[in-house]
């Protein structure tokens, strides 16, 4: 039986190259892959990328209405394994669809992901996957301190920001930083 995972870190623990890692495995081993991402996401467009510097075209972009069973039904024959990257931006009910492929159509899902945003509120497809993945691993990274990074941090021009739209991906003034629980309540703390 094939199983829906749930990659989760936060940023810069290498979630990406994780993915295409996992799909180079893959092919490798003669199975095609299947790689889709939010289109909500739309820094990269219609690729994903690593930090590295590799990346890879997706094969299926998909919108928040997108039922991602039925759009991959219609491209995932002889799928070996379909990879979901930025999985934080899929929809509750399109993280349902996910575990539906795995368990009904036994197409392994791996997705890759944030859980929490820069307040430290968790995304609807996060906070779903972490309540119905069959498996769940944590991808570490670490804080400018040396200690384990859990937070996004967003920074603006004037610096740390805590309040804002969840998602700011188009934002020339946004950047985010990885930070430990204690780095992150400091920065708050001086707002």
């Amino acid at each position: 039986m094939a199983k829906l995972y749930f990659r989760h870190g936060a940023m810069n623990s290498g979630k990406s190259t994780a993915l295409l890692q996992v799909a180079y495995n893959y092919e490798e081993r003669g199975s095609k892959v299947l790689i889709v991402k939010p289109s909500i996401d739309s820094k990269a467009a219609d690729n994903v990328t690593s930090r590295l510097g590799f990346g890879r075209k997706v094969d299926l972009l998909v919108s928040p209405t997108d039922n991602l069973r039925e759009e991959f039904l219609k491209i995932g024959q002889g799928v070996g394994c379909l990879l979901i990257d930025e999985a934080q931006f899929l929809s509750r009910e399109q993280v349902e669809q996910a575990l539906a492929i795995a368990v009904l159509d036994d197409v392994p899902v791996i997705a890759y992901g944030i859980r929490t945003d820069f307040r430290t509120a968790g995304f609807p497809g996060s906070t779903r996957l972490l309540e119905i993945a069959h498996s769940l691993e944590e991808l570490k990274t670490i804080c400018r301190c040396g200690r384990k990074a859990m937070f996004n941090a967003r920074k603006g021009a004037s610096g740390y920001v805590f309040d804002g739209d969840q998602v700011a991906i188009d934002s020339v003034d946004a950047s985010y930083e990885s930070l430990c629980a204690n780095c992150y309540m400091a920065e708050r703390a001086k707002q």
